[in-house]
């Protein structure tokens, strides 16, 4: 049962266990705003743990907004390469070009303003405005909607818009002037250490274990409440890897969709035969010279399964290379220069198979 609690007697032994817990991050450690602003698009759908390469890689290749606007599309998704969810950084890259033009380059620090950006929420805005410039305003994500829910008994369901924006209102008027960023920290620290998203909550490590009224009702692992998602679709596909002598054939996705603008090994929906997936090859111009099937593989995405199977087939080394819409590289630029997701890991280690 929902019991309305006084935010206000929970900030500060939030903040003195943050100040004794928090772990050591390294946009946390230079939190500069555009710091800040990557770590957290990055961290969207990413566990932190598996964050902390991208972003040193990111920010080092790309230090600064101006460096974020001016990288060619394929380099950036190259960059990216592995943290998925390509479109995150499509945005980023046209928020830093609205930031070039609009800003003199410095993210604004003003939260509307951060909101007006591609890509930018009010989650985000808030956690920017926040940790880098110190603005009291909330960002309430998954961890936070989690742990407010339970210390209040709230069983609302938090997939709901109304919900969320009623938290962020109520947390709007215990931010604490001074340590606002601190304050959006430790609420996202309190989820992701102690009353974590997957398996038992640790009760007893909680500042606010005395406070918690899902504990005392004993329903802290029936909270938060949310629909439960709908069923992924289940695709299946047949990749090919096609390879010469010494270079392996790829394209180029659409620019809108999914998986945008990446490229891909030649696949096609359905189960294929061993005889329909040479059919291809000879229809394509192409002298097939062995066929060997390979392990199947499975993707998941948020709303989407494909179950794979697929096929290396060498050929001979075509006399005209041109082909609408295919590649012939050398496999090893595809590590370099051409961002292949990770959707395709299990058949891009065979991209340099020799029979």
């Amino acid at each position: 049962m929902k019991k309305e609690i006084n935010l206000k007697l929970v900030v500060q032994p939030l903040l003195d266990w943050y100040d004794d817990h928090r772990r050591i991050l390294p946009w946390r450690e230079e939190a500069t705003p555009y710091r800040v602003w990557v770590s957290e698009i990055m961290l969207q759908q990413t566990r932190v743990e598996a964050v902390k390469p991208y972003f040193e890689r990111f920010v080092g290749a790309l230090p600064t907004i101006e460096h974020l606007a001016n990288l060619n599309e394929d380099a950036l998704m190259k960059l990216w390469e592995g943290l998925g969810y390509y479109n995150r950084v499509r945005n980023m890259q046209k928020a830093a070009r609205v930031i070039i033009e609009k800003y003199n380059g410095k993210m604004p620090g003003d939260y509307k303003q951060l909101l007006e950006l591609p890509g930018i929420g009010s989650y985000t805005a808030g956690a920017i405005a926040s940790i880098a410039f110190q603005i009291p305003v909330p960002a309430v994500d998954g961890n936070v909607l989690r742990v407010i829910s339970r210390l209040t008994a709230d069983e609302s369901d938090i997939m709901k818009q109304s919900v969320r924006k009623d938290m962020e209102n109520k947390l709007l008027q215990v931010m604490p002037q001074k340590r606002a960023g601190d304050f959006n920290q430790a609420l996202m620290e309190l989820g992701a250490m102690v009353c974590i998203p997957n398996g038992m909550a640790k009760c007893e490590m909680c500042p606010w274990y005395h406070y918690c009224e899902a504990r005392k009702q004993g329903i802290v692992m029936e909270l938060p409440k949310k629909q439960p998602k709908k069923k992924r679709k289940i695709e299946e596909r047949t990749v090919v890897i096609l390879q010469d002598r010494n270079k392996v054939m790829i394209q180029k996705r659409p620019s809108k969709g999914l998986l945008a603008g990446l490229y891909e090994f030649p696949n096609f929906l359905g189960s294929l035969s061993e005889e329909e997936v040479l059919n291809w090859v000879k229809e394509k111009g192409l002298l097939p010279i062995r066929i060997q099937k390979l392990e199947d593989s499975k993707h998941i995405f948020s709303h989407i399964e494909w179950h794979m199977k697929g096929f290396v087939v060498r050929i001979e080394e075509p006399q005209d290379m041109n082909f609408k819409g295919y590649l012939f590289v050398d496999p090893d630029q595809t590590k370099k220069e051409y961002s292949i997701p990770s959707a395709f890991a299990a058949y891009t280690k065979f991209s340099k198979y020799l029979f």
